[in-house]
C-alpha cells in the first residue's frame, strides 16, 4: 500500500485577488504511518483521535521520516473545515482548512496535518518556497491523501 499527499495553498488579497497558488508533495512521515495502522486496528473510542487540524510555519528544514510537528509553527493549528472522500475508488481523502485574516501571518515555508490543536500526531509534513501571507490576507490548505496498491 502507497500513501502519498498533495497539498495545494491558496493565497487571496483582502478583496479575493489570488496572490500566489502553489501546489506540494508531502512526505508522510513514521508517525503518520503508525497512526494510518493503529486507526485501522481500532475502533474510535480505542484509536487515535482523527485528523482535525492544519498547522503552518516558517521552518525550513527538510522533511525527514521520523518528525513529529513543524519547526516553527505560526500562529496556532487551524480546526478543518471539511473531510471529505472522493476517488472512483474512494481512495482519496480532501482536508481543508482556511486560514482567515491574522492568522498564521509571515512567510509560511511549511505545513502538516494534526489530530489535536496542540500536541498529538503529525501525519505529513511537507516544505515549500515562501507564501507571504499578510495580516489581510487569507490562505486556504486542501491537502489530498491518497491510498494506493503499489
Amino acid at each position: 500500500l502507497k500513501v502519498k499527499g498533495v497539498l495545494r495553498l491558496v493565497l487571496k488579497d483582502k478583496n479575493g485577488k489570488v496572490k500566489d497558488d502553489k501546489t506540494v508533495k508531502n512526505l508522510v512521515v513514521n508517525a503518520g504511518l503508525a497512526y494510518i495502522i493503529n486507526r485501522m486496528k481500532s475502533d474510535v473510542s480505542g484509536g487515535k483521535a482523527l485528523m482535525s487540524h492544519i498547522g503552518l510555519g516558517s521552518g525550513t528544514t527538510a522533511v525527514g521520516a521520523t518528525q513529529t510537528d513543524l519547526v516553527s509553527i505560526l500562529g496556532s493549528r487551524e480546526a478543518l473545515d471539511s473531510t471529505t472522500i472522493s476517488g472512483s475508488n474512494n481512495e482519496k481523502l480532501v482536508y481543508v482548512s482556511s486560514f482567515e485574516a491574522g492568522d498564521a501571518t509571515g512567510a509560511v515555508t511549511e505545513a502538516g496535518i494534526f489530530n489535536a490543536s496542540s500536541g498529538g500526531d503529525m501525519l505529513c509534513r511537507t516544505v515549500f518556497s515562501a507564501v507571504n501571507k499578510g495580516a489581510d490576507d487569507t490562505l486556504s490548505v486542501t491537502w489530498t491523501i491518497t491510498m494506493a496498491s503499489s
